[in-house]
């Protein structure tokens, strides 16, 4: 693998997985944990601390490298429901590892209504933790005992209201089209978010499998697609921009990690089942760890510097093209010609502009400064737009 390493990426993040639940919601697939059922936070994190410099090599770092993040993003899982000691030492190993987060750096963490207090709110500003990404859901008690969520709207409302007062910048995840969910307690739950001061906010449409039992009694496909088109009346109109598809933002207040992962910048997952992406091969690589928390222990507690076969992939061409299409056409801007030329070939683009013209005839997609553009309506179909951009080694031949 080392033979393979070139340069050290420019913008590049971290993220930290916290897999740790007050208890499983019924319609989460991440790979998550009620506390009691796995390893104690304690040993988890000590973990995590060790997989630091186990793995500083995939991103073509020796062990005295320094490096300054950009970003820190601690997801979970509720990683604001283990001791704030425990994020705040995460912190401390990357410096420590030359990893270092500077007054500049974004350092996100995940927090849920009720799990957090003065103290702790605090002591994560100590460390430099300066955006909260809220997982409140709905304001409204009926839907989030449906979904089974442990906090009700007045902890949601309390916790708000504490980020409020420290001038804090925190973004709201927003979930829709849930059963029963009417249009008018959707527009009060988008009202709130933005009345509340949110400077982000994140629309989800809930997504499960047809035998899901929240799959009963959801809104019609009509109805999921006036409710997407009254949070985006909505957040445009009081100066929210759709950056990404599910992201909106007021001006300079964008998810600045997430842009990482689609404008095609490097990325460091620690922790459970956390996914990577290095720069360091001419198309890239990914690699990932298990989502089996006793096999994660046991391939840190053996100190394995190389991962297995099955948990690392050197990306072809055709498959580079593919998510390079895939998440540009995520982001307000698109897909640049000029990136995509630089990165791959005319070739590629050729291929691009021929597999678009149908969608653009269609006003499903437009061209504009250069950079092809999902259109409103290509928007609310994208997942099917995005299937025609995924690419087989034979189709760049």
């Amino acid at each position: 693998m080392s033979d393979q390493l070139t340069a050290v990426p420019n913008q590049f993040g971290v993220y930290i997985h916290i897999p740790y639940c007050i208890q499983r919601c019924s319609y989460c697939d991440f790979a998550t944990y009620v506390q009691s059922e796995i390893l104690v936070p304690e040993r988890y994190v000590a973990l995590v601390k060790e997989e630091i410099p186990l793995r500083k090599h995939y991103f073509g770092f020796s062990r005295d490298t320094e490096k300054k993040l950009d970003t820190v993003y601690f997801g979970g899982g509720t990683p604001s429901l283990i001791s704030s000691d425990l994020i705040v030492g995460l912190i401390s190993e990357l410096n420590k590892h030359g990893l270092t987060t500077g007054p500049d750096a974004e350092i996100t963490i995940e927090i849920n209504p009720a799990t957090i207090d003065e103290r702790k709110l605090e002591h994560y500003l100590s460390a430099g933790v300066n955006r909260f990404s809220v997982g409140a859901q709905t304001f409204h008690d009926r839907l989030l005992k449906m979904v089974k969520r442990e906090h009700n709207a007045k902890q949601t409302l309390a916790t708000l209201d504490l980020l409020k007062r420290y001038k804090l910048n925190f973004s709201f995840d927003l979930l829709f089209a849930l059963p029963t969910q009417t249009v008018a307690e959707l527009k009060s739950d988008v009202e709130m978010a933005v009345e509340i001061g949110s400077s982000h906010i994140s629309p989800y449409c809930l997504t499960v499998p047809e035998a899901h039992p929240l799959s009963k009694n959801r809104p019609l496909e009509d109805e999921q697609v006036e409710m997407f088109d009254i949070i985006h009346q909505h957040l445009t109109a009081k100066n929210f921009n759709r950056y990404e598809i599910s992201n909106y933002g007021l001006p300079g207040k964008e998810s600045r990690h997430n842009r990482l992962y689609w404008d095609d910048h490097s990325y460091w997952g620690l922790g459970l089942s956390a996914h990577s992406y290095s720069k360091t091969t001419e198309y890239g690589h990914r690699f990932w760890n298990p989502n089996n928390i006793d096999v994660y222990e046991k391939q840190i507690r053996q100190g394995i510097v190389d991962l297995p076969e099955n948990q690392i992939e050197t990306l072809q061409k055709y498959q580079a093209l593919t998510d390079f299409c895939h998440t540009s056409l995520r982001v307000a801007e698109g897909i640049s010609f000029v990136r995509l030329e630089r990165k791959f070939d005319a070739k590629a683009c050729a291929k691009v502009l021929e597999i678009a013209q149908p969608m653009l005839e269609r006003g499903l997609l437009k061209l504009e400064n250069n950079h092809l553009v999902l259109t409103h309506p290509g928007v609310l179909i994208s997942n099917q737009i995005f299937e025609k951009f995924t690419f087989l080694a034979s189709d760049l031949h």
